[in-house]
């Protein structure tokens, strides 16, 4: 019988176990599993944690979830085939919620069966090398600091590729005297009430960071993007400039002129995808995007089949994508899905790289990614979704946010697996200060 090792337990990690469940609960033998997780619970990136830096084993921290986070995409458009949020809050609920809110229904497809116990938590993939058939993986328990090995017939790496910051510096950095900080590090938005904030980015985090910093009382909020701005109706207190040149003292000068007395700048810059876990023969070599090359089906890696990868995407499509590349990578560990010859595998990478290089705008982008996940999963029993109604969604929430970049998490989605139609929330985003899920789920809905 195959052994297959799971590096990390968030939602990709999480995704390919219950692939694995679903499967011997239809009677399949399914091959030995180990996942190894080195944080103390499952769920990743949203096992939400106070702490920056270090752990309390020493080891940096890789969870950049802040306190405060609220779902910035309708959470219909991510909704589990097998598992629908009326299923498990017993209600259709707003299409927007807060973060506690998203990780308990992460966490209640999984909790119901014997799946933790095949997750060792608190444990550190070192090093991975393959000898031609089998993988060699090191691992530590960092708990009781001891180090140990174990031989896999398949490796999934679903780490993700949020937990690394990319830290440019800019001159004056060295003699700034507020506070400098990547998102990786932000927690909570009130640590910078009546200040004056300069955000560096332009992409996701960039635009929540942002508007969360202006929520909860900041003096001012500017954002710097090095290429394209964000271009949103940015609220009073607001506004985007181009390009940070350089500080001086408490001064952010860019490169169009602007100057901006500031107490604090916060580095929305970015991700690395970094495996210090993988030999170097074994490491995707990628940046953001939506097709990294090298890997079939952007899951198995092209140089060796018996390793796969997860969720190394930049992504529109989350969990239900997460689901259909686990799916699809289960079938292939199990031998349901037979991988083409080397120049098919070549031609079907080159194929998507290319459409993915000539894309100009976000319904493009929406549009690629939807016919990437549809093709997963017409290839495994991943159970029916409406893909079509979650590709007219995303399209409807990036005008809604050209709309109003305030308003636009007050607005009410369907269901892609039972239809239901989400209720409107009680309160505005903006003014919604209480983000707990005792909050949001027990007062009454517009």
């Amino acid at each position: 019988m195959n052994k297959v090792a799971i590096i990390g337990a968030g939602p990709c990690g999480l995704s390919m176990l219950r692939s694995f469940e679903q499967a011997e609960k239809k009677g399949e033998k399914i091959p030995e599993i180990v996942c190894f997780d080195k944080q103390e619970d499952w769920g990743g990136l949203w096992n939400y944690s106070w702490r920056t830096g270090s752990d309390q084993y020493g080891d940096p921290v890789p969870n950049s979830m802040y306190r405060y986070l609220w779902s910035n995409g309708p959470k219909e458009c991510l909704e589990f085939a097998d598992y629908s949020f009326d299923e498990h809050f017993g209600k259709p609920i707003p299409s927007f919620p807060p973060r506690e809110v998203l990780y308990d229904y992460i966490l209640g497809r999984v909790s119901k069966g014997n799946l933790k116990d095949k997750v060792k938590f608190n444990h550190c993939v070192i090093n991975t090398n393959f000898d031609g058939q089998k993988f060699d993986v090191t691992y530590r328990d960092k708990k009781n600091d001891k180090i140990s090995k174990d031989i896999f017939d398949y490796v999934v790496v679903s780490t993700g590729h949020f937990s690394v910051p990319f830290i440019p510096e800019y001159q004056g950095m060295k003699s700034f005297p507020g506070r400098i900080m990547h998102s990786h590090d932000f927690r909570d938005a009130e640590e910078f009430r009546d200040k004056n904030v300069v955000v560096l980015g332009s992409s996701y985090s960039a635009e929540d960071v942002a508007l969360q910093c202006h929520k909860y009382g900041a003096r001012s909020v500017t954002i710097g993007y090095r290429h394209n701005p964000m271009g949103f109706k940015w609220p009073k207190g607001m506004k985007e400039v181009f390009h940070l040149d350089r500080l001086e003292g408490s001064k952010a000068i860019f490169k169009d002129g602007h100057e901006q007395e500031t107490d604090a700048i916060i580095l929305c810059t970015g991700y690395l995808h970094h495996f210090p876990f993988l030999s170097e023969e074994l490491k995707l070599q990628t940046t953001n995007r939506l097709y990294p090359p090298m890997l079939y089906k952007g899951v198995v890696w092209q140089n060796n089949h018996k390793l796969l990868y997860l969720g190394m995407q930049d992504q529109f499509h989350t969990f239900n994508m997460f689901d259909c590349q686990a799916w699809f990578a289960r079938d292939v560990i199990m031998q349901k899905i037979k991988i083409p010859n080397n120049a098919e595998v070549e031609n079907d990478i080159k194929k998507w790289v290319s459409m993915e290089e000539k894309l100009e705008n976000p319904d493009q982008m929406i549009d690629f990614q939807t016919e990437y996940t549809k093709e997963l999963h017409a290839m495994s029993d991943y159970p029916k979704i409406d893909f079509e109604l979650i590709r007219k969604h995303f399209k409807e929430w990036e005008h809604h946010k050209v709309e109003d970049i305030l308003t636009y998490r007050n607005k009410s989605f369907s269901s892609p697996v039972t239809g239901s139609v989400a209720p409107i929330h009680h309160t505005p985003w903006d003014e919604a200060m209480d983000d707990s899920m005792k909050t949001f789920l027990n007062q009454a809905t517009k």
